[in-house]
């Protein structure tokens, strides 16, 4: 099938000498595309951490050695192995050496529920598992009901030398206490591993664009958690997309200065990994790992020592960022490229970053299932306008009814992708993958948008009842099996409200069994079984809920009825 200018519309509004299309076929594999810069940049800075720089070379002497002992302790190409760490230094080693073995990453959230790790362990086949020792009690609580053999644990000091990584780990161990205590006796520690790695031969498989590389859990459109399979070409594509989209900024670079990324978000979410992590390494740039990005202070400290060039974020870290009392320390003067992904930005958070630091954000969109960038607004020259943009190079996008056909441009409908970085599909999910996958290779993403004359593109709804807090996807079905476990609840509705820090907080709408039932119980139960966004802020209790003719709950009405009650007071 020949694709036309008439297929793409948003070609003729593309920044001049922006290609059309990228070739994901430059590198056979990701490997390829880490080892290239391994070489071509081994002198340079590839991350800083707590005032320590690690350069190509060390990456590449790093991962190396660990890929080597995971070979040793006889992980084998194609195994799944999960990584649980923040955004430390280890992180891209691990990712590298994971990679260069041969096997497939499984990024997980450090603030994991040992239920919500046992279910993602449980469903990849993970055979191993890097973990940070402040997350350690967590997979000990769970690790005997999953198949993980093996576990190799990281103290946050590891990478930091001698004395002050011993510093730094005594104080997160016996003054801030941030280390529960923990049993796990077979665990390899992260510097045992390197040092074991570099006394054995890494015997490198030769990978190809169509082997797996990531499992990157989510609930996709149906809230149901599973692991979106994204092979080697596909996160290749979004690399080099990212990169062509970013081009007409980083050409104002002076000559010869490397890029620098701020790396705020959690890197085991699509969104960093990939724009920030991947990215920033294919341009052989620096990205200045945050570990705690709610420690604003401490964050703010560490950006003022920095020449920024390029900060993606969401909306609630740029308004936090804002409304902090020293955001003026940190010289803005540098950044080039400011991205907005994961959730709306607000116009108003939009219109004080361009103020203060004379950089637009740009807001883009994506999704795991799509590696997960399909959507920006140009890097240059254009003003916020709460839109989410062009199709990135490579990629078509279009708006569908329930049937699958396209709807004329300026109508509502489900945005549908197609492009080299669409998933392969849902890993071990044939009847998932089915759900979302259209003939033809496009990719129903849930949402509710509309295409304009132009090509250009605007959310407008989400086709679920996902709730978005601060970026990270919470299910309502999720909240709600975990409420329902408690004896005192005969039935329960979670959903999404408006808040202004967050963009979202979860409230939950309870139908007691039990009359004694109060909010501490509830709170206390969710606090063991769920991460702290997916909790409930709002807890109501009531007498009845509001139905369809099959009995299923209304969410949506719910909502609407809770923002009518909220304008309603605000009016009095």
């Amino acid at each position: 099938m020949v694709i036309t200018a008439a297929d793409r519309p948003w070609l003729a509004h593309y920044p001049p000498g922006m290609p059309a299309d990228i070739d994901p076929g430059q590198y056979r594999s990701l490997v390829e595309l880490l080892e290239h810069s391994f070489a071509r940049h081994a002198d340079r800075t590839a991350c800083s951490f707590m005032g320590c720089d690690f350069s190509y070379a060390e990456l590449d002497r790093h991962s190396r050695a660990l890929a080597a002992c995971l070979q040793g302790l006889g992980l084998r190409r194609g195994e799944r192995i999960a990584v649980m760490l923040p955004n430390l230094p280890q992180y891209p080693v691990a990712v590298a050496a994971i990679l260069r073995a041969g096997c497939v990453l499984v990024n997980v959230n450090p603030l994991y529920t040992p239920r919500e790790l046992e279910q993602q362990l449980r469903d990849s086949g993970a055979s191993a598992i890097v973990v940070l020792e402040n997350f350690a009690a967590t997979l000990q609580a769970c690790l005997a009901r999953t198949g993980v053999r093996h576990v190799l644990l990281c103290a946050v000091g590891d990478m930091l030398g001698p004395f002050k990584g011993a510093l730094v780990d005594f104080m997160l161990r016996h003054v801030r206490q941030r280390v529960p205590p923990y049993q796990l006796p077979r665990a390899l520690r992260f510097q045992d591993a390197l040092a074991r790695g570099r006394r054995l031969p890494l015997n490198q498989p030769e990978l190809g664009p169509d082997d797996p590389a990531l499992l990157q859990y989510t609930g996709g459109t149906t809230g149901v958690p599973k692991g979106a399979l994204l092979l080697h070409r596909n996160l290749i594509a979004n690399v080099l997309q990212s990169g062509a989209w970013n081009a007409p900024a980083l050409r104002r670079l002076p000559p010869g200065e490397p890029v620098c990324y701020v790396c705020a978000l959690p890197l085991h979410h699509i969104f960093a990994f990939t724009v920030c992590m991947l990215l920033c390494l294919h341009d052989g740039g620096r990205f200045v790992l945050i570990p705690d990005p709610r420690d604003l202070r401490s964050m703010i400290r560490t950006l003022a020592r920095q020449r920024i060039h390029i900060f993606p974020g969401v909306d609630t870290l740029f308004r936090a960022l804002l409304d902090h009392p020293d955001f003026g320390q940190v010289d803005w003067s540098q950044l080039l490229v400011s991205v907005g992904g994961g959730m709306t930005v607000q116009a108003e958070v939009a219109r004080r970053w361009l103020e203060r630091t004379g950089c637009p954000i740009c807001e883009g969109y994506g999704l795991s299932e799509a590696s997960p960038t399909v959507s920006c607004n140009p890097v240059v020259g254009g003003a916020f306008d709460g839109s989410i943009g062009l199709p990135l190079p490579g990629t078509q996008m279009m708006c569908i009814d329930e049937a699958g056909a396209e709807v004329a441009p300026g109508q509502p409908g489900e945005i549908a992708v197609r492009g080299p970085q669409v998933m392969a599909g849902y890993w071990q999910r044939p009847d998932e993958t089915a759900r979302v996958m259209l003939p033809g290779g496009w990719l129903r993403t849930g949402d509710i948008g509309i295409m304009d004359e132009g090509g250009g593109f605007r959310l407008v709804d989400r086709k679920k009842d996902l709730i978005l807090v601060s970026g990270f996807k919470v299910y309502p079905s999720e909240v709600e099996s975990v409420v329902a476990e408690l004896p005192g609840v005969l039935d329960c509705a979670a959903v999404g409200l408006p808040d202004p820090r967050s963009g979202e907080l979860v409230g939950l709408f309870v139908i007691r069994r039990d009359p004694r039932l109060d909010e501490h119980q509830i709170r206390d139960h969710c606090r063991t079984r769920l991460t702290g966004y997916k909790r409930p802020r709002r807890i109501e209790f009531r007498d009845a809920l509001p139905r369809n003719p099959l009995g299923k709950v209304l969410r949506r009405a719910l909502r609407d009825a809770e923002l009518e009650r909220s304008r309603t007071s605000q009016g009095q």
